[in-house]
């Protein structure tokens, strides 16, 4: 009984979690991630933003830092603040965010 409670709160997790997926990238525009970090998530140049879609960048910062910093915000040596988003969105929203940012490495 145990394992079909545990298989059926797995399931709905993961439904769950597809559900915002599939919203991800429509929040990455609306919340206005785009507005700093670009459509495709190259960043802005002029805003010092970081580039999503290297390597490098996607290496070095995990799913749990790039969850605080959408959470909580985020206030880099150089460039602008970003405001936390934890009012705006849900826990898993910005999962699914977080899961969509990482879509863009190239």
């Amino acid at each position: 009984m145990k394992k079909l409670t545990l298989l059926a709160i797995t399931l709905a997790l993961a439904t769950a979690t597809s559900a915002y997926a599939a919203e991800a990238k429509d929040n990455w525009k609306s919340q206005k991630c785009a507005m700093c970090h670009g459509d495709d998530g190259k960043g802005k140049a002029a805003m010092k933003t970081k580039d999503y879609t290297t390597a490098a960048v996607q290496d070095a910062m995990t799913d749990e830092a790039a969850f605080k910093a959408i959470k909580e915000g985020f206030k880099p040596a150089a460039g602008p603040a970003m405001k936390p988003y934890a009012e705006k969105m849900s826990d898993d929203e910005i999962k699914a965010l977080v899961a969509y940012m990482r879509t863009l490495k190239k």
